[in-house]
């Protein structure tokens, strides 16, 4: 993985900026199609009632003013230069940031964490962390748990609001694309148009979903470069053509000058500026896609400027005329000559904006539910080639079904602008605040320089954020519902689940009543493997003790399998799969710990069965050959019949090959223990790393060795060999059997002399949400004919 990673860095350095440029040209077709859309209508919704246009042009050069600095400001100052600098391994939005805070400072609130999980490459911590005595924000956040949940909160709003901006976006930027026909029909029939084909659009845009975007994703870019170049030439004509004096009104004095002319008026027309900075924040979301280096040329190069010519051609064409026979729109700057052409551009663009937008909410509902704040929903992965195209049939009706009712409901873009432009920018203030807290946590900068970055962007958030409020019965007030459902949901979801992990915690069996069950007890083993899924890392799961209670008998091959999550984007396949040994060799059980990060693709589960196999095989050779050639270290601590160590070693198995012969040598270091061992097998090199939890002030030994072929072979007539290769047959002997997977069918409840809100939250909110999503069976794709599903009753 190393070696295959500095490869790609060489390559990368000697074409950076032919690959740069290639990624930049990408980019504009899924970042940048919704912000590139947004002069259709942020002069409509501007001077949608607020203000007026008069004659001393002071409106609309204060507006352009506004749009300008705005543009300046929070995209390229803020975004570009700052937030795209805080990726989590390459990826960006809402959930980098909260993973980020979350490895640097202990406030997650994820369940069954462990330490070996800060061992995954990709958990990386780019600056040493600080003392904890020279940090105080990061032990004020540690010490109070209220801040946690706090943290989870704004993150869950922040979230919430892109599903909301979801819904939104494709609805405004598709009306306002189709409003061009207003210039080309008589009011009365304009009327009965606009409104059907923008459903139409709408309907067929959701019904193609499904197909997934890489095979039409090759025209994204070129309709977005084509509408900046169509939106860049008009602006240039109309500032030419009517009013060449236009780049006056950048300056600062005309924002002053249209506050002190329209007042309260103006301060509220805001909520229409606003929206020339939507779709901002997809340029930090998508950053994954692209490189930082890309989106940052894309953006100042090209889109920054295209922009900018458009709202000065606008306003050019404005300011000389003040009496037109239409409302002030984007179209009536368009020269008839070329309406039509830019008409049908205009549409392609706002479909591809909507792509973009629709995409991601897809992304974030699939990051949301990994980190287990969201129902579980059937993800379906449109592309084998592409990685983090999804499609969740789910969530596109029902965002196709608000949608279309945002469009019947409100019929104007002013209404739908109120309600974007609120949601647009409570992202953007989650986004400043989390922002502040890495500043201090991760990059270690003096509280000052976070405050003051909080202090300077926020109050320029918070003052559209509050104009963006006066609009609440005119639009604003459908995020601010939608997001008080959304968040409903998404909390009592992680709560019930962390409720339920806290149950399963608490009522652990313990090893010694596994190793007790035997024939004297009437329990038999039955030929196969029993995969026993559960969120536990450790000790024998309450659910597998009520199984063999009513059915005294289970498989041969017993594994207890934990799917987990990790804050991390992602986990490379090497070091996914953490495996060991529950109880003695003979007892043939074992633990497997499946990790992904929140961006990773989950296997289906016939590779998944497949794999793990292969795991455990890797996993027993390595086993008993670190039995017969590690140090009297590893004897004392790894006999198979010892219990604690039984339970607490765990290995990762991996199939990444080691260059040459790994020397041996040991590091030390304040951390717990962690051997590394790479051995010979005859398919495939397999890296493994041993996490062992020890006591505090342990001292961590790093091993590495290599086990060669012949000293398989000189070995193969000893008693553990034969040990060993009697192992490996009843793992392929109970693979042929037959796999079952035992996992709990649960109903949760709440104690007695719960609160009113709990047992809402859980005894109906919770148990509805449940009974209405996929189970885990559906999500994990198990087939019928092996589940095996065990009722399980929840008192929290």
């Amino acid at each position: 993985m190393d070696l295959e990673y500095s490869k790609f860095s060489d390559a990368s350095k000697k074409g950076s900026w032919k690959t740069a440029l290639l990624f930049a040209y990408q980019s504009l077709g899924v970042v940048y199609g919704d912000l590139s859309t947004s002069p259709l209508y942020v002069y409509k919704s501007t001077f949608a009632e607020d203000i007026q246009h008069s004659e001393s042009n002071e409106e609309i050069f204060g507006v352009l003013s506004f749009v300008f600095w705005t543009l300046t400001l929070v995209p390229l100052f803020k975004y570009v230069f700052v937030v795209l600098r805080a990726d989590d391994n390459g990826e960006g939005g809402t959930f980098a940031l909260y993973s980020l805070i979350c490895r640097h400072a202990n406030v997650s609130l994820l369940p069954n964490r462990q330490v070996a999980d800060e061992a995954v490459s990709t958990y990386k911590l780019e600056h040493p962390p600080e003392k904890r005595s020279s940090s105080r924000v990061k032990v004020y956040l540690e010490k109070h748990k209220v801040l946690h949940t706090a943290l989870l909160i704004l993150v869950l709003l922040g979230t919430c609001m892109v599903i909301g901006d979801g819904v939104l976006t494709p609805a405004i930027s598709v009306f306002s694309a189709v409003s061009g026909l207003e210039l080309s029909m008589s009011k009365e029939h304009h009327q009965y148009a606009v409104i059907p084909i923008t459903c139409f659009i709408l309907v067929c845009l959701f019904a193609l979903q499904h197909y997934g975007t890489h095979r039409v994703g090759f025209l994204f870019a070129p309709v977005v470069l084509t509408w900046l170049l169509c939106i860049s030439a008009l602006g240039l004509y109309n500032m030419i053509h009517w009013n060449p004096h236009v780049y006056k009104a950048l300056s600062p004095y005309y924002m002053f000058k249209f506050l002190k002319k329209t007042k309260k008026g103006g301060w509220m027309s805001l909520g229409g500026i606003l929206l020339c900075i939507t779709g901002s924040e997809a340029m930090f979301a998508d950053l994954g896609h692209f490189s930082y280096a890309a989106i940052q040329t894309a953006f100042t190069f090209l889109v920054y400027p295209a922009l900018i010519l458009a709202y000065m051609g606008q306003a050019a064409y404005l300011s000389q005329h003040h009496h037109t026979s239409y409302h002030i729109s984007f179209y009536v700057s368009v020269p008839e000559s070329v309406r039509w052409p830019v008409l049908v551009i205009a549409i392609l663009a706002s479909v591809v904006g909507s792509q973009a937008i629709i995409s991601g909410t897809f992304s974030i509902i699939n990051q949301s539910q990994s980190l287990g704040c969201f129902p579980r929903v059937k993800v379906i992965h449109t592309s084998d080639k592409i990685h983090g195209q999804i499609y969740i049939p789910e969530i596109n009706w029902v965002l196709m079904i608000l949608c279309i009712t945002v469009t019947i409901g409100f019929r104007d873009t002013k209404h739908m602008g109120n309600a974007s432009g609120l949601a647009v920018m409570t992202v953007m203030l989650v986004t400043t605040c989390l922002m502040s807290l890495v500043i201090i946590l991760c990059w270690n900068k003096p509280p000052a320089v976070a405050l003051s970055f909080l202090l300077f962007f926020g109050s320029i958030e918070l003052l559209y954020f509050s104009a963006s409020l006066t609009k609440f019965t005119e639009g604003a007030w459908l995020p601010i519902l939608l997001a008080l459902f959304l968040m409903t949901i998404m909390f009592v979801w992680h709560y019930a689940t962390i409720k339920k992990y806290e149950f399963d915690l608490h009522n652990k069996v313990s090893l010694e009543w596994l190793l007790a069950l035997g024939p004297s007890l009437g329990v038999a083993r039955v030929p196969g493997i029993g995969l026993v899924f559960t969120d536990l890392t450790s000790g024998i799961p309450a659910n597998f003790s009520r199984f063999v209670t009513n059915l005294p008998a289970y498989h041969r091959i017993l594994v207890f399998v934990c799917v987990k999550s990790v804050p991390v984007p992602f986990v490379p396949p090497a070091e996914r799969y953490l495996v060991g040994r529950v109880g003695p060799a003979a007892h043939r059980s074992y633990r497997c710990i499946v990790r992904y990060g929140y961006r990773d693709v989950h296997q289906d589960i016939d590779s998944f069965e497949t794999e793990l196999v292969a795991r455990l095989a890797d996993f027993i050779r390595y086993d008993w050959h670190r039995s017969q050639h590690t140090s009297p270290y590893a004897e004392d601590d790894a006999s198979h019949s010892n219990e604690s160590s039984s339970e607490r070693r765990l290995a990762v198995i991996g199939t990444v090959t080691f260059s040459g012969t790994p020397g041996y040598g040991i590091e030390e270091s304040v951390e717990p223990a962690s051997v590394s061992i790479g051995f010979s097998t005859v398919e495939s090199v397999t890296d493994v790393i041993e996490m062992q939890a020890v006591g505090a002030g342990a001292v961590e030994r790093r091993v590495r060795f290599a086990i060669d072929d012949d000293d398989s072979e000189s070995d193969g007539q000893t008693k553990m060999y034969v040990q060993l290769e009697e192992e490996l047959r009843d793992l392929m002997t109970a693979q042929e059997a037959g796999t079952a997977f035992i996992l709990g069918h649960t109903h949760v409840e709440t104690k007695q002399g719960s609160s009113i809100l709990k047992r809402l939250a859980i005894n109906f909110g919770y148990n509805f949400l449940r009974r209405n999503c996929r189970g885990p069976d559906v999500a994990l794709k198990v087939p019928p004919i092996s589940l095996l599903e065990v009722g399980m009753v929840y008192v929290v």
